[in-house]
């Protein structure tokens, strides 16, 4: 078996797709002057092919004639384009692994896997390439290598960073997140991306502890972050976030989410035959397969789950959870451990994800020396305030 540590070079863990190392200057002086960043390859930069982790996909297009608006603002903010980052192939996954690029090392735990799909965003971060990376996030591929890699990380509410440039996964649940090695630099990233908040300073939140989410997860977890949860003033809450069996949660995201696969990448796929790894070529044909009438049931289910959690997050609340429901998975994690993986960390995700509610995590956390991740979640448009909140958030 290969050595999984670091090494040395230009690309030491390799997060940067081959070729996509840039030195790219910003455009302007602002609040991001002297930070470096990378971007997915799943975001548009100009002058570059938007890969999206598969060589097919990117042989079809050309190169991008601008970079997404993202990417702009934040070259206009001060900062310096560093490269684009692997990830997993067109973002269907959470592990972090790509079979035409290769698997970037997690240099937190490098006989670990660094979690997807943003995978080589967050590996970048992690060894100190860049100050922050910007990612996407459907189902978790932010908040996920986040966790995985030790860092903070941001899905904001669904709809308040332009999609505008980024190859469409998922369109009512994809959103455009970053990652970062502090609370500080995640805050400054979202106040260039989030649109303006209000002026006013706003109450202390109440954080509560949803306990049928700490329960879903693996015990180690569950019993690492919890005395870490309660030095926060966490308490636990009367209300459930699931209100439902997880298997129904799995089903509603695994469904919509493969509906929108299909209406979005389905048409290409059918027309390219395009070459997907042994592990990612059942899961965009199994987009195919799902009935109509399932879609019309778990989308109506998610619009009454969406006003549910807009209702019990409409004031100061913000939840606290673990943001994975196991450590890292292990490099060479069976089929039935990642299974079991996703089983529970679709659901989790899908809390925030469905109802389209910001999501920070926290880097707060160990087992056995490898990160966990405790997370926040708010009503929508409370961005700010949870930026604001986990810059006061260190790790002890």
């Amino acid at each position: 078996m290969a050595d999984p540590r670091p090494g040395r070079g230009p690309d030491p863990c390799g997060a940067f797709v081959p070729g996509g190392l840039l030195a790219r200057p910003s455009t302007g002086q602002g609040p991001l002057h002297g930070l470096d960043f990378a971007v997915k390859d799943l975001i548009d930069v100009a002058g570059t092919v938007t890969g999206g982790g598969n060589p097919d996909w990117a042989a079809a297009h050309a190169p991008a004639a601008q970079d997404a608006p993202a990417v702009a603002a934040l070259c206009r903010a001060g900062a310096r384009l560093v490269g684009k980052t692997i990830t997993d192939e067109l973002a269907f996954s959470l592990e972090g692994e790509n079979a035409h690029h290769g698997t970037p090392l997690n240099p937190r735990a490098p006989d670990c896997l660094p979690g997807g799909s943003s995978s080589g965003s967050a590996v970048a971060v992690a060894c100190g390439q860049v100050d922050f990376a910007l990612g996407t996030d459907t189902g978790g591929s932010v908040r996920v290598p986040a966790a995985f890699c030790g860092l903070y990380g941001m899905r904001p509410s669904h709809g308040l960073v332009s999609l505008q440039g980024v190859i469409p996964f998922a369109p009512s649940l994809d959103t455009v997140g970053w990652m970062a090695r502090s609370g500080d630099v995640l805050q400054r990233v979202g106040d260039v991306l989030l649109p303006a908040g209000p002026a006013a300073a706003l109450p202390p939140p109440r954080l509560e502890a949803p306990m049928d989410l700490w329960q879903a997860v693996a015990p180690a977890c569950a019993q690492a972050l919890w005395p870490l949860a309660e030095r926060l003033g966490v308490r636990p809450c009367a209300s459930t976030a699931l209100n439902a069996p997880l298997e129904d949660w799995l089903q509603a995201y695994t469904c919509l989410q493969g509906d929108e696969i299909r209406q979005s990448l389905g048409p290409w796929i059918t027309e390219h035959r395009p070459r997907f790894g042994p592990a990612m070529a059942p899961r965009f044909a199994s987009v195919f397969d799902i009935p109509a009438e399932q879609v019309r049931h778990w989308g109506a289910w998610r619009a009454r789950q969406t006003r549910r959690l807009s209702a019990l997050l409409a004031d100061d609340t913000v939840w606290v959870l673990p943001t994975t429901p196991t450590p890292p998975l292990s490099r060479q994690a069976t089929d039935d451990e990642r299974g079991r993986f996703y089983s529970v960390a679709l659901p989790l995700n899908a809390v925030a994800g469905l109802a389209g509610l910001p999501q920070v995590t926290l880097p707060l956390g160990q087992w056995q020396g490898r990160p966990l991740g405790l997370s926040l979640i708010a009503g929508h448009g409370r961005d700010r305030e949870l930026l604001r909140l986990a810059a006061t958030i260190t790790p002890a």
